[in-house]
């Protein structure tokens, strides 16, 4: 099934690496600075950008994905900032989940990524309160996590290595996977792909996404770019 896939709007960072839906605009996330940005989710301004409403700092470090809930925002935090600023007390050594006040960026929570190594994606469950959905790449795969004791609930195989963002559905989880330039819709039971979008060598490159609507957004670290895909969901 053929889909239409258009630039979006330009990030207001210039390597955004995590993005996320939420009813006052879209949270892009900066992977230099680690700085948040809530933007108007409308369409964007002649200059191809939208208005920034609000933004915050964190203690998040090459951060590689955001999500929303409960009032928060989670951020994975994939290693060290040393490579892109100077190093902070604050930064992860390796993987690292922080729980994040969207008000003013304070860190709330933090936990080490379970199984260790980095990660690339996480999702808040809306359909299981109470529980995360975790990159792990290291074994490649997802993990589902309970926040409460941080216990691991249920591990799902992905079917390419460098899983990247992820948005949960009703009936399964929609995952990019960078290196291969696919967005798939996996079966949580098994892994299973039920779906794939292929991202061609014209548009920008799949990192961070999230749902907006029907449509799927995804953001592209290296161009900077916010890409609409239409009437997936």
């Amino acid at each position: 099934m053929s889909r239409t896939i258009t630039n979006y709007m330009r990030a207001p960072y210039a390597v955004p690496n995590g993005i996320q839906s939420t009813d006052e605009g879209l949270w892009i996330v900066d992977q230099l600075t680690d700085r948040m940005a809530l933007v108007e989710a409308g369409e964007p301004h002649e200059y191809g950008v939208a208005k920034i409403l609000h933004e915050i700092p964190t203690e998040s470090s090459t951060t590689s994905g955001v999500s929303y809930g409960d009032g928060s925002l989670w951020l994975a935090a994939n290693g060290p900032g040393e490579r892109w600023r100077p190093q902070r007390d604050t930064d992860a050594v390796r993987g690292d989940i922080l729980r994040v006040d969207p008000n003013a960026g304070a860190t709330q929570a933090r936990w080490q990524l379970p199984g260790g190594g980095g990660t690339h994606g996480l999702d808040c469950d809306y359909l299981e309160p109470g529980t995360i959905w975790l990159s792990t790449l290291h074994e490649k795969t997802i993990s589902q996590v309970v926040i409460d004791d941080w216990s691991i609930k249920h591990v799902v195989p992905l079917p390419y290595d460098g899983g990247h963002g992820m948005v949960r559905v009703d009936d399964g989880l929609w995952m990019v996977f960078k290196q291969e330039r696919k967005i798939c819709k996996l079966d949580l039971s098994d892994g299973a792909v039920m779906d794939t979008i292929e991202i061609g060598p014209e548009h920008p490159e799949p990192h961070g996404m999230t749902r907006l609507g029907n449509d799927l957004l995804y953001c592209d670290a290296m161009s900077g770019w916010v890409v609409k895909i239409e009437d997936v969901l």
